[in-house]
């Protein structure tokens, strides 16, 4: 048996997200379908972390073991013939016995597209369309508060971690920028480890300071309480994207 780290990208429109359900609806249920239909067996895959239903994905990384013995190129290869369209099989090597993809993993890079006004109808499927004006530089200071290693609770949904994880609610946010070019506005976050909904509930703290619904001490003063509440929106899933998963 080989341990297997496999890099996919994904557009998760037409997915209930990353982990498997039920109905076999989610992605990891289409890619272990794949794998069962080249290895002959199932087997179960693990990823980096869970994404929302209609996020999206460029490095979502996971990992499998199995008794392949005829490389990795092969293997990729036999993985992406007939794998659904919307799925991408970026790269896939052979890795360490200990390496995990979620465990091994010291952060992830989020990034995260409001478009300001009415968006195309090949840009809409993967933005946040918003119709009212931003002020940016509003949103720049709040994002300013929020860098640095906190409890993120009020910033998550379901009290904090995602369901059957820990309670911790502390996570080191590295980066949290703004960055716009003309009416593209693009936030990247980066951290060790992200909360259940973090990206979408920083998002929408922003947006609301840029609309003028919160000021900056109002930001700090809920990153400070820990309680979740309705003055934080949840932005919407379709312009979510997990861009890197970081690895030493």
């Amino acid at each position: 048996m080989k341990r297997w780290k496999c890099v996919c990208a994904y557009d998760g429109t037409e997915f209930s997200g990353w982990q498997s359900q039920p109905g076999g609806s989610a992605i990891q249920d289409v890619l272990e379908a794949r794998l069962a239909g080249v290895l002959g067996l199932h087997t179960r895959i693990h990823a980096s972390g869970r994404t929302d239903a209609g996020a999206h994905a460029a490095g979502q990384v996971f990992h499998f073991d199995a008794a392949w013995t005829h490389g990795p190129d092969k293997l990729g290869a036999a993985l992406r013939n007939g794998l659904h369209r919307a799925i991408q099989i970026v790269s896939i090597r052979a890795a360490a016995p200990d390496f995990h993809a979620r465990f091994s993993a010291t952060g992830k890079v989020y990034s995260y597209h409001i478009h300001l006004g009415d968006a195309d109808p090949f840009t809409r499927p993967y933005c946040w369309a918003f119709l009212r004006p931003l002020d940016l530089d509003a949103v720049r200071e709040s994002a300013a508060v929020l860098v640095g290693r906190h409890d993120f609770k009020a910033f998550s949904a379901l009290n904090g971690a995602e369901p059957g994880e820990d309670a911790d609610t502390v996570r080191d946010l590295r980066r949290l920028e703004v960055l716009a070019r003309g009416r593209n506005v693009r936030v990247e976050a980066e951290a060790d480890g992200f909360l259940y909904k973090m990206v979408r509930r920083l998002v929408g703290a922003l947006v609301a300071a840029g609309e003028g619904k919160l000021a900056t001490d109002d930001v700090r003063a809920l990153l400070a309480a820990g309680v979740r509440t309705a003055r934080i929106q949840t932005a919407p899933s379709q312009a979510l994207f997990l861009r890197r998963v970081l690895y030493r």
